[in-house]
């Protein structure tokens, strides 16, 4: 038997992994492509919004002692002079005893202090000729349905901070503000190999003792998720030559390279010497089930520092150490200011669950509403544990930390990383 090493706590394996990991360099990006990129310089208004006066109804722009005491029983029936639509700027004033018709976000015209909303007048609603006059059957104070500059930003004001991401109130303002670009941190690259003799494509007739590769899916899925740009680069087969050839191939584009698989201690598992002659070997064997046989290096390919990745080969082992150490390394090249973004809950376990010998145990959960306290969650075992039930993962909207050497009672409180809403 090898000497191995002794089993790294979680704690201090993530801690190794993301140490020395930065943002990815800045690029200009186009608003239209910026959803879910991360900014890497701050962002100043470079507009005053709204940049005018302007309507914030469909109605009539009048002054407002014109209708003052107006009601539907008593109506003030005011000539209509002409109309402002949206895009135009206003060539007719409002003087005393007349309306314009204007459009929401028509640019108010000289003379008028406030607007009737249409549903206020006699006029039809939607599209329609514009009257000759019309019955205002409401009274309007000044500044009446008014949106005045700078009441939303003025230019020059800071908007955004750099770490902040680009969701979709995050490009409206941008469009909104006059930009068409932003600077963003590179979005990861990730490259993703499985690894096996016995695995073969989704959808195809299994042989004797094959299985489908639903790792390499599953993380490219997991890593888009977490905003990366991913490419599957196949399945390596049981040799060392084999491997290295794809590594040597994914450490040259990606930022991030994740094997499933031959990382333990079978007569077929070559990830960690591979990753021992292309990169330096971190640390291997975590303190956490499922997922003790873990393997991470960094490899430097000119002036870029590569995290290579070793993930165990069973599919929620892979699940798992996905989460707890590459997702994080992902978030921080994006530029994101924290790590770990998961949201934690405190809820209560429904039944009894068993931890491990020295070891973090990760279970997979649900979480629903607690019927018996109000705003609390309870955690219910999403199904079978074992480090190769797909359909119980798929169950699960959350998992859990047992601390090694314990075992919890139903009732015992709990922290989880919600995984996914729980209405979902």
């Amino acid at each position: 038997m090898p000497d191995l090493p002794d089993l790294l706590p979680l704690a201090e394996a993530q801690r190794r992994v993301l140490e020395g990991i930065a943002p990815l360099p800045a690029e200009r990006v186009a608003i239209g492509e910026a959803s879910g990129r991360v900014l890497a310089a701050p962002v100043d208004a470079a507009v005053t919004l709204p940049p005018w006066t302007n309507s914030a109804m469909d109605g009539f722009a009048v002054l407002a002692q014109d209708v003052f005491g107006a009601s539907a029983a008593t109506p003030v029936t005011l000539r209509v002079l002409g109309e402002v639509p949206a895009g135009r700027a206003p060539d007719l004033a409002v003087e005393p005893g007349t309306a314009l018709r204007i459009m929401t976000g028509a640019m108010m015209p000289p003379g008028a202090d406030a607007v009737v909303p249409v549903e206020d007048t006699d006029a039809p609603a939607g599209a329609s000729d514009i009257p000759a006059s019309v019955a205002i059957r409401a009274p309007i104070r000044v500044n009446d349905n008014l949106r005045f500059p700078g009441s939303d930003v003025h230019a020059g004001t800071r908007l955004l901070e750099p770490g902040r991401a680009c969701d979709a109130a995050v490009v409206a303002l941008l469009a909104a503000t006059g930009h068409g670009s932003v600077m963003a941190h590179r979005r990861p690259r990730v490259a993703v190999i499985s690894t096996g003799d016995e695995l073969v494509p989704p959808g195809t007739p299994l042989g004797p003792a094959q299985i489908h590769d639903s790792n390499s899916y599953a993380l490219a899925a997991q890593a888009v998720e977490a905003g990366a740009e991913v490419r599957r680069l196949g399945v390596a087969g049981d040799t060392l030559a084999a491997l290295l050839d794809l590594l040597r191939d994914a450490i040259a584009w990606a930022d991030v390279v994740v094997l499933s698989g031959g990382v333990s201690l079978g007569a077929h598992d070559h990830v960690k010497a591979a990753f021992a002659e292309l990169g330096s070997l971190a640390l291997w064997r975590v303190a956490i089930k499922p997922g003790r046989p873990f393997a991470y290096a960094r490899a430097a390919v000119g002036d870029r520092s590569v995290s290579l990745f070793g993930l165990p080969g069973n599919p929620v082992s892979v699940f798992v150490t996905f989460e707890l150490f590459v997702r994080p390394v992902l978030r921080l090249l994006e530029g994101r200011p924290n790590a770990y973004d998961r949201p934690v809950r405190t809820a209560r376990l429904l039944q009894p669950m068993r931890g491990s010998s020295g070891r973090h145990t990760i279970a997979r959960v649900v979480l629903a509403a607690d019927s018996d306290r109000r705003d609390g969650l309870v955690a219910r075992s999403s199904g079978g544990q074992d480090s190769y039930m797909l359909a119980s993962l798929s169950k699960a909207n959350a998992m859990i930390f047992i601390p090694p050497d314990a075992d919890l009672d139903a009732g015992a409180e709990v922290e989880a990383w919600e995984l996914r809403p729980r209405d979902s």
